[in-house]
Order: C-alpha cells, then sequence, then structure tokens
C-alpha cells in the first residue's frame, strides 16, 4: 500500500523529447526532459528523495501531474507564457533557490545573463553559481532557465543540449512577436 507522500511520476512526451513529471503530496518535484530509460531516472529520483517513486497510470492521474500536463501542452503550442503550478521548493535551497525565484521573472520571449540573474538574486558576482543553480533545477521550462544565457549573447549549455535551449527560446520569441 502507497501512503500519500509516495512520490509519483508520469513521463510525457514533448517536442523536445520525454518530460518526467514528479508530484509528492500535491505539489511538483520535478518536471525535467530527460534522456535514456525510464528505469534508470527513476532509480536517481528515487535515490534523490529518498522514496520509492512510483508510476502514475493515466486512468489513475491526479489534479497535480494532469495540470502539469495541460499546461505543458499549452506552453509548447505557443498559448502559454507563464506556468501555474505548485512547486515544492524543499529540495532546493540557499542561493540555488534565489537564483530560480530570479529566473521565475524574466519575462517570456526574453532572455537575460547569468550576470543579471545575479544581481537579481542579490550576489552581483555569483554569475558562475547561477550557471549552477540553472544546470541543476529540479524544474526545467517551468522555471524557465532556458531564457539565462551568456553574458556576449550566446546561449549556452541546457543539459547537454543546447539545440533544446535554441527550440525554447525561438518558440518563445515566434509567438511572442
Amino acid at each position: 500500500m502507497t501512503s500519500p507522500q509516495t512520490p509519483r511520476y508520469r513521463v510525457h512526451p514533448s517536442p523536445i523529447g520525454d518530460i518526467m513529471i514528479v508530484e509528492r503530496e500535491g505539489s511538483l518535484v520535478t518536471v525535467h526532459p530527460f534522456d535514456g530509460p525510464v528505469y534508470a531516472e527513476v532509480a536517481r529520483l528515487s535515490m534523490w528523495l529518498r522514496a520509492a517513486v512510483e508510476q502514475q497510470h493515466p486512468e489513475h492521474a491526479n489534479d497535480v501531474i494532469s495540470e502539469t500536463i495541460t499546461q505543458l501542452e499549452q506552453y509548447f503550442a505557443g498559448e502559454r507564457e507563464a506556468f501555474e503550478l505548485p512547486l515544492d521548493w524543499s529540495t532546493v535551497r540557499g542561493f540555488t533557490r534565489d537564483a530560480l525565484k530570479a529566473v521565475c521573472e524574466i519575462p517570456y520571449g526574453e532572455t537575460a545573463g547569468y550576470g543579471e540573474v545575479a544581481i537579481a538574486a542579490g550576489s552581483p558576482r555569483a554569475a558562475r553559481a547561477v550557471g549552477t543553480a540553472c544546470a541543476h533545477t529540479p524544474f526545467s521550462i517551468v522555471v524557465p532557465v532556458h531564457r539565462v544565457v551568456r553574458a556576449d549573447g550566446s546561449l549556452g549549455e541546457y543539459g547537454g543540449h543546447p539545440e533544446i535551449k535554441k527550440y525554447l527560446i525561438d518558440l518563445e520569441r515566434r509567438t511572442s512577436e
């Protein structure tokens, strides 16, 4: 028997690949694109959360995962500019949390440099730490770390997939025109 605190996941296909959606107690623990086999990602998440992560079948979908899927589909269709989802920030601490909260303030269709985000997060000399925060966010897309670019305007990495970052930025620029 599973407890209400048991993290549950669904994998949702998207234009940028499969997206792992994990919720616990009515809030999202993580939303991120991933490569590789699902079982390996579930094992990694179970270790990270220190709890067995169980699959949620579509016929037993809860409101948070269903709403996340709806909002992701709207975003990829160019119909949504901001996400309104309950995020579980308990796994994100200190400056990483401050940086990711500052990233949430970057307007749809625009970008900001790592240094600009560091200033907004209250630590003007922490541009590299912003990069680390973006690289380790549990909330890709929902927290728009793809909008953070290098000081020279070049895109930089996105979990080893700069083509995904480019896709997301281009999607937002096209739909915001």
